[in-house]
């Protein structure tokens, strides 16, 4: 791991990389979680690394090879690895194996305020309440994505052909199945828990209103929706795959059928490739493919800023602490952007 300091970049620093750090990983990342004002990342050199306000980076070692997926879990992380462990790791860096599943690989997790947790391998989901209690759910095809609703009763699993929505009973878990044909990975419920939005192997995104089943086509992209985010008090969900940011609203009983999205974010014909909304406010931070990390307010009409400059190696990943205090942007060649939102200016 090296620290880059920003005088020593071939383009003057933003304000914002001015008073921020640059570290090179060495290594692909794969997920951010925020917790406090902690940022913790994972790498596909199974490393887990922690970032806090005025401290050095911490490395732990964490997964016998890539770590595949992360998920809050109160004021830890859940992660899985494709060792086959699923772990909690604090932030200071402290690890408690939770399970174990023979060297699979895990896939997605997930975790619920309320304590309960869950991992998929292959095509089962394993989930463990806070008491300890686990439930194998199965499923036709490859978990591709997982999300527990605001209150932990109810897990949206997204895969072949749709998602299942498993909903908590006295003893077990009911399942009901929302369909669409085609692979879905990442899957959200929206604030409100009114909807479920997936995001598709095509380049598209796909959602149901759940009082009704009914259908949402989010279409058009030019490429593959790899990032999505909720932003906003009236929620909008924001997703890269485009030249811009694309903000569908979802503040009406409709959702966005029949509404056109808000398109933020420019930055030539680079196509963005990662979203991530400031908790608290209107706004939203999008990263490109050439490594520019650009901020505007959710308003069509807003002048976006530089927050980042181009680096060549695309922002695959952006995480905000939820105080909006600090933001991490990481690239794909594993060059790490860690700096303080509020002493800019």
């Amino acid at each position: 791991m090296t620290i880059l300091d920003p005088v020593q970049r071939e383009t003057d620093p933003t304000a914002i990389e001015a008073v921020g750090r640059y570290f090179i990983c060495d290594a692909v990342p794969t997920g951010l979680v925020a917790v406090g004002d902690t940022v913790v990342a994972g790498f596909g050199d199974g490393q887990i690394r922690i970032f806090r306000p005025d401290l050095p980076m911490q490395e732990v070692p964490a997964h016998g090879g890539a770590v595949l997926c992360l998920a809050r879990h109160g004021a830890s992380v859940l992660t899985g690895g494709d060792d086959g462990r699923v772990l909690l790791v604090d932030i200071a860096g402290n690890i408690t194996e939770l399970a174990a599943y023979g060297g699979r690989w895990v896939d997605c997790v997930a975790a619920a305020k309320n304590g309960t947790w869950a991992a998929s391998v292959g095509k089962t989901a394993h989930v463990c309440d806070s008491e300890g209690r686990t439930h194998a759910l199965d499923h036709p095809s490859t978990v591709g994505g997982m999300a527990f609703d605001r209150r932990g009763e109810r897990l949206a699993v997204a895969h072949y052909g749709g998602v299942t929505i498993w909903t908590r009973g006295r003893r077990d878990w009911k399942a009901s199945t929302l369909k669409w044909a085609g692979s879905h990975g990442a899957v959200t419920w929206s604030p409100d828990n009114r909807f479920i939005v997936t995001s598709m192997q095509e380049n598209a995104l796909h959602g149901w209103r759940l009082r009704d089943k009914a259908d949402m086509r989010m279409s058009g992209y030019p490429t593959k929706v790899k990032s999505i985010d909720w932003v906003g008090k009236n929620p909008h969900l924001a997703s890269s795959g485009a030249q811009e940011a694309i903000c569908w609203p979802f503040d009406g009983a409709n959702g966005p059928m029949g509404q056109r999205p808000l398109m933020l974010c420019h930055d030539g014909d680079a196509l963005a490739t990662a979203v991530v909304g400031l908790p608290g406010h209107d706004a939203l931070l999008t990263g490109f493919e050439n490594g520019v990390v650009l901020f505007s307010e959710l308003d069509p009409i807003a002048d976006p800023r530089v927050i980042k400059r181009r680096s060549g190696a695309a922002v695959t990943h952006l995480m905000v602490t939820p105080d909006a205090g600090w933001m991490l942007a990481a690239a794909e060649d594993g060059l790490v952007l860690w700096a303080p939102l509020g002493r800019a200016g």
